[in-house]
């Protein structure tokens, strides 16, 4: 079965200021590196307004829909923008990444990848951050939990900086094990291995500054694997962040494309073994537009290969 893609216009609409690291030519790089790969193309639709209420209040949806602007740039915090078009961009990601989830358990197709933008890893229940609105993947994990009736949803969050929204949206939830690797010390701060889950069910894994593929690879193997086989999840969820990357100018890790298709290919073993090989994966951050574009190619290449 074909892996499926889902992505829209509508992301490209989402503009921030000149210079911001989170730009439009993100989608371009993107695309480069999907080019030539067989994937089900499907446009990402506009996300439920339940569905963006199982992680977040009515309160917040309420605040972000009034403050879209019809004109020009508002500043939601230090680093999140909304333009006219950042409103729609950011339910079609939610939207995207819950329509992608629904496509994998009906079983037409293992694997699915969403091209989304916003970001959504850093988005807590009431607040915008690090240029997210809305946490994406916590939302499609509740989706997977209280819509289809899953027990068992694990994610993996492989971007460079913590995913404290994730973690934080789903610290209560019990059928959800969230795992994140990160560089530490770096923005936001967050990610400690003290740092567990009100049920034990969130890992930590801080990677050091300097550090790459090799030190990635062995605390993988050491601590995530086995966590996920016995966890034994009927879905996988991936935040997939490309800011790991040797060349991506806000960190200083040092991964390069084999990394990804590696580590990919890892997850994709794990979800074989317990989860019908069912895995979604999602954009995150990636901001060398080159890097971005090459290593969505290794990730998103082995999903299809695997789903070949």
């Amino acid at each position: 079965m074909a892996t499926a893609l889902f992505q829209h216009d509508g992301f490209a609409h989402h503009l921030t200021p000149h210079g911001h690291p989170e730009q439009v030519a993100r989608m371009a790089a993107v695309a480069r590196g999907l080019a030539g790969l067989a994937l089900d193309r499907h446009p990402a639709p506009v996300a439920k307004d339940a569905d963006i209420l199982r992680c977040h209040p009515a309160a917040h949806l309420a605040e972000l829909r009034a403050a879209a602007p019809a004109d020009g740039m508002v500043q939601l915090d230090p680093d999140t923008w909304m333009s006219p078009g950042t409103f729609e961009a950011a339910l079609r990601a939610v939207g995207g990444v819950c329509a992608a989830v629904d496509l994998v358990l009906a079983g037409a197709t293992e694997h699915a990848f969403v091209a989304c933008r916003p970001p959504g890893h850093h988005a807590e229940a009431d607040r915008t951050m690090g240029f997210c609105l809305f946490g994406n993947v916590a939302i499609a994990a509740k989706r997977a939990l209280d819509h289809h009736r899953l027990s068992r949803v694990a994610i993996v969050d492989f971007d460079v900086h913590h995913g404290n929204g994730t973690q934080a949206l789903l610290w209560d939830e019990p059928r959800a094990l969230v795992v994140t690797s990160q560089q530490m010390p770096l923005w936001p701060g967050t990610g400690a291995p003290s740092e567990r889950g009100a049920h034990g069910q969130v890992l930590n894994v801080p990677l050091p500054p300097g550090s790459g593929g090799a030190a990635m690879r062995a605390a993988y193997e050491e601590q995530v694997f086995p966590r996920l086989a016995a966890f034994r999840p009927e879905l996988l969820l991936v935040s997939a962040g490309f800011d790991a990357h040797a060349d991506d100018p806000l960190a200083e890790l040092n991964w390069r494309e084999a990394d990804y298709a590696w580590l990919t290919q890892r997850l994709c073993d794990i979800a074989a073994a317990h989860a019908a090989g069912r895995v979604v994966s999602a954009l995150e951050g990636g901001y060398d537009l080159d890097a971005l574009a090459a290593s969505v190619a290794a990730h998103v290449g082995v999903l299809t290969e695997r789903g070949a």
